[in-house]
C-alpha cells in the first residue's frame, strides 16, 4: 500500500476536508496533526503493524553496525521520530557502532572482520554492494527474516525483488527508495545574469538539457576565471539523466548488460563533450580539485553555476552552508532534479537510491538488525512522523518552503515507478571503482572529467576503446550470477576485493 493511499485512509477515518484556493496552481502543504494512538489504529487498519515487545524476535538484544555514521546522533527532540527511538524504547535493543576505516577500505575491512569471524550484523543497504558483495558472500539473503508480501513491507517488494536478488534470494532490506544527485544554483546569481530560474522552468516543464547547456555556455568566461560546471559528480549526473546507465540490470532475463549502444546514452554523452570542448568546467589540472577545495566552491561568488551533488551537500551548519552556496534564509541556495533530454521521452531522470540495510555473513544478531529495519519501516508510512531528514532540513538546517517541496517533489519522482535504479557501481569487486567494470564505467560516465579540453572522447571513440571489453566483463559477471544460483548460492571466492 502506498504512502498516498494510507493518507487517504486517513482523510478517510477522520473526516478531514480541506479547502486548498480552488483554481490556483500554488502548492498548499496540509499538515494533519494525529496522536500516535489514531495513527498506528489507522496503519492496523491498512495492516501494517509492528510486532509486540514480548514476541519480537531480535529484542532486547545489541547489533553491531558497521557504517561511517551513527544512530546515536540525533538531538533528543529529533530522535524520536526515528525508528531507532521505537528500537531502543519499544524492544529494549541497542547498537554498537564500528566505523568504517575509510570509505576507501571499507570492503577490506568488513573482508578482514568475516574472516576474522568476528562479523558485524548488518551495514547500509547501498547499491555498490551488489551484487558482488553477495558472490563473495560477505552479505547474505534475507528471505528467512523478511516478508516482502507483508503489508509493511509490501511496497518494497518490487525493488528487492528485481534489483537486489540472485534467484530466489534478495539480499537486501528496503525500508524506502529515494533519490540521489540534484542541480544546485544560486538564485541571486541566476537573477544577475538574466537567467530563467531553473525551478520555474522545472515546474513549467521547460528544464532541458538545450537549456542547461545554454547558461553554461553563456555563463563561462575562462579569462574571468567563472566556470558554469564544478565538482565531482556533475558528469555521471548528466549521463544518468538519460535514464540508462551504461552498464543495466534486464530485470525481466536477470542479466547485466551493456547500454553503450543506445541513442539516449549517446545523446548526454554529446552535451557533455560539447561543454567539456567549450572549457565551461572548472580545470580539473589545477591540482586536480574542487576550487577553494570545498563542494559548492564559487557559487556565492558566481564564479560557478552549477554544482550537481547529493542534497546532502547543503545540509551542514547553516553559516557554512550559507558561506559557500548563498544565503539559505535569503532563498539564494536552490536545486532542481537534472534537466531532461528534449529529445527524449518527456520523463525527468533521477538516481534511484535505496535505504535500508544488508545483513552481514556471520552476524549473530540478524534478527535485531531486521527489527530496526521493521521500525525505520513502520516509520516511512507513520502519517505522524514528519520525517527525520525533513525535520533537521527544515528546523536545523533552516531549508526554505520552496526547498523542502522540490526536496519532495525529487522524492515523488523516485518513487513514481519510473525505474532507474543505478547498479553500477555493484557490478565489480571494489564498489565500480579501480577494477575492470568500474574503471570503464567510468571512462564512459566521467568523460568531461579529462583533464582538459583536448582529452575529452566523442561517444563513438569512447566505444571503440572500451566497448568489447566492458561487454567480455559483463558476460564474465553474468556466469558468475549464473554459477552463484547453480552452486547452491555459495561464494565462489574470498571475502575480499580482489
Amino acid at each position: 500500500m502506498k504512502i498516498t493511499k494510507i493518507m487517504a485512509l486517513v482523510m478517510a477515518v477522520l473526516m478531514i476536508v480541506a479547502l486548498v484556493g480552488c483554481g490556483s496552481n500554488k502548492r498548499v502543504p496540509i499538515k494533519l496533526t494525529l496522536s500516535t494512538e489514531d495513527a498506528e489504529a489507522i496503519l492496523k487498519a491498512a495492516g501494517i503493524m509492528l510486532p509486540d515487545a514480548e514476541v519480537a524476535p531480535g529484542a532486547g538484544k545489541v547489533a553491531t553496525w558497521y557504517s561511517n555514521w551513527d544512530f546515536h546522533n540525533y538531538s533528543e527532540d529529533e530522535v524520536i521520530n526515528t525508528g531507532f527511538f521505537t528500537f531502543t524504547e519499544k524492544y529494549g535493543c541497542e547498537t554498537e557502532w564500528i566505523e568504517f576505516p575509510s570509505w576507501e577500505e571499507r570492503f577490506t575491512q568488513l573482508a578482514n572482520l568475516v574472516l576474522g569471524g568476528t562479523s558485524p550484523d548488518f551495514t547500509p543497504a547501498s547499491t555498490d554492494l551488489f551484487p558482488m558483495k553477495a558472490l563473495k558472500g560477505m552479505i547474505v539473503p534475507v528471505n528467512d527474516y523478511v516478508d516482502y508480501t507483508d503489508p509493511l513491507w509490501k511496497d518494497m517488494e518490487e525493488y528487492a525483488k528485481k534489483y537486489f536478488s540472485i534467484g530466489e534470494k534478495t539480499y537486501f532490506v528496503l525500508t524506502d527508495m529515494t533519490f540521489d544527485l540534484v542541480c544546485p544554483y544560486n538564485r541571486r546569481v541566476m537573477q544577475e545574469w538574466g537567467f530563467d530560474d531553473p525551478a520555474q522552468l522545472y515546474w513549467n516543464d521547460e528544464w532541458t538539457w538545450d537549456v542547461f547547456s545554454d547558461m553554461c555556455m553563456d555563463f563561462t568566461d575562462q579569462d574571468q576565471d567563472r566556470y558554469a560546471l564544478d565538482g565531482w559528480y556533475f558528469s555521471r549526473a548528466l549521463m544518468h539523466s538519460s535514464g540508462v546507465p551504461t552498464v543495466g540490470y534486464d530485470t525481466e532475463t536477470g542479466k547485466f548488460v551493456s547500454n553503450v549502444d543506445d541513442p539516449r546514452l549517446e545523446r548526454a554523452a554529446q552535451v557533455l563533450y560539447d561543454l567539456n570542448k567549450a572549457e565551461v568546467v572548472y580545470p580539473w589540472w589545477n591540482g586536480w580539485s574542487l576550487r577553494n577545495g570545498t563542494d559548492g566552491g564559487g557559487m556565492k561568488e558566481g564564479l560557478c553555476l552549477f554544482e550537481p551533488i547529493g542534497a546532502w551537500g547543503f545540509t551542514g551548519p547553516v553559516d557554512t552552508i550559507s558561506a559557500v552556496w548563498g544565503d539559505v534564509e535569503a532563498n539564494e541556495l536552490m536545486f532542481v532534479p537534472m534537466p531532461r533530454d528534449p529529445n527524449g521521452d518527456g520523463v525527468y531522470y533521477q538516481d534511484i537510491t535505496t535505504t535500508g540495510y544488508a545483513l552481514i555473513s556471520g552476524g549473530k544478531n540478524p534478527e535485531t538488525a531486521v527489527l530496526l529495519a521493521m521500525c525505520d519501516r513502520f516509520k516511512v508510512l507513520d502519517p505522524t512522523v514528519v520525517g527525520i531528514d525533513r525535520y533537521q532540513k527544515e528546523h536545523t538546517y533552516l531549508w526554505t518552503e520552496e526547498m523542502l517541496d522540490m526536496y519532495d517533489e525529487c522524492y515523488r519522482i523516485a518513487n513514481s515507478g519510473v525505474d532507474n535504479v543505478i547498479l553500477t557501481y555493484g557490478v565489480d569487486a571494489d564498489a565500480g571503482y579501480g577494477a575492470t567494470i568500474g574503471k570503464m564505467i567510468i571512462s564512459f560516465d566521467d568523460n568531461a572529467h579529462s583533464t582538459s579540453a583536448a582529452g575529452a572522447q566523442t561517444w563513438a571513440q569512447l566505444k571503440e576503446a572500451y566497448g568489447d571489453a566492458l561487454q567480455y566483463s559483463i558476460d564474465e559477471l553474468n556466469q558468475k550470477v549464473a554459477d552463484f544460483e547453480a552452486n547452491g548460492y555459495t561464494a565462489q571466492a574470498s571475502a575480499g576485493n580482489d
